[in-house]
């Protein structure tokens, strides 16, 4: 979606700012003053994602919350740089253009990937990922998916086909229990607009087909800088192991762990997700201008 069709009600949008850094048209959520915090949301998602989170951080911190590229209202200049190369290197590009330097970046599911990325394009402090999409899919699954992905996102009209068929109720609902997190009414509508919208459809597709994550994993692995991984229990799209062993690989890595949430615990109980980054980035950041 274009930024000049943001619902009225659509959340922070008071707090919107449309901007051209390239390749991208960018929609960012801009808020709170203090050390800057990057926040940045899972495929398929949009900055929207953080609502409730947002204004437990803003008494701390600025909070610079994008729509990745092509997602959300921040339209794609470019769709051959979904990939996680290409995409860190734009968001770090966006950090150059707001005249900002993050201490932290917290990213949920591949957004958490994409802020290990990050680190070594920026000079982060600290790492927080929530339900941080750090494996690879299990089985045939790893290779069915990311070339079904592929097919479709360089498929005439399939965006627009998806859009249509998925853009409703009932399938957004299904969707959303396939992560284990019932949302309110107002948070399944926001994802209903999301679904509805082909350019958001073909850039969620375009990240999918284009992330190459096995390619740079082994390498995250070995950054030093301290990393929080919060996982939920009841999470079933990305199991809570994957960040229990990830962070103890890392070589300066913590895990907490949310009983019975699910993938969007950010969104389910931004409360408790809180309560555990917010000490923990107090001691990481401390000095922090």
């Amino acid at each position: 979606m274009d930024f000049a069709q943001m619902p009225p009600d659509w959340p922070h949008r008071d707090r919107a700012r449309r901007i051209a850094s390239r390749p991208h048209d960018w929609c960012v959520i801009d808020a709170g003053a203090g050390p800057v915090l990057l926040l940045l949301h899972g495929a398929g998602g949009s900055g929207h994602s953080f609502r409730t989170l947002i204004p437990l951080l803003t008494p701390h911190y600025r909070v610079i919350v994008p729509d990745l590229p092509g997602q959300g209202f921040t339209r794609s200049g470019a769709r051959s740089r979904y990939g996680i190369d290409p995409m860190a290197e734009d968001l770090a590009e966006l950090c150059r253009t707001l005249d900002i330097a993050p201490a932290a970046v917290i990213g949920h599911s591949a957004g958490g990937a994409l802020a290990l990325r990050l680190a070594e394009m920026l000079p982060l402090r600290a790492i927080v990922g929530l339900n941080a999409a750090l494996g690879a899919f299990d089985g045939a699954a790893g290779v069915l998916f990311p070339l079904l992905a592929k097919v479709l996102s360089v498929t005439p009209f399939i965006p627009h086909v998806v859009a249509r068929l998925w853009g409703n109720a009932a399938t957004v609902q299904r969707l959303l229990v396939t992560t284990g997190s019932p949302l309110a009414e107002d948070g399944v509508a926001q994802y209903i607009a999301l679904v509805k919208d082909p350019a958001h459809v073909d850039a969620t597709l375009g990240m999918m087909a284009q992330w190459r994550l096995e390619e740079v994993m082994p390498r995250l692995m070995t950054l030093a800088l301290p990393v929080l991984l919060i996982a939920s229990t009841g999470d079933r799209a990305v199991p809570a192991r994957i960040s229990r062993e990830a962070a103890a690989q890392l070589p300066d890595g913590s895990y907490a762990e949310i009983p019975a949430r699910g993938h969007l615990m950010h969104e389910e109980a931004a409360e408790d997700v809180a309560a555990l980054l917010l000490p923990w980035l107090a001691a990481e950041l401390s000095g922090t201008a």
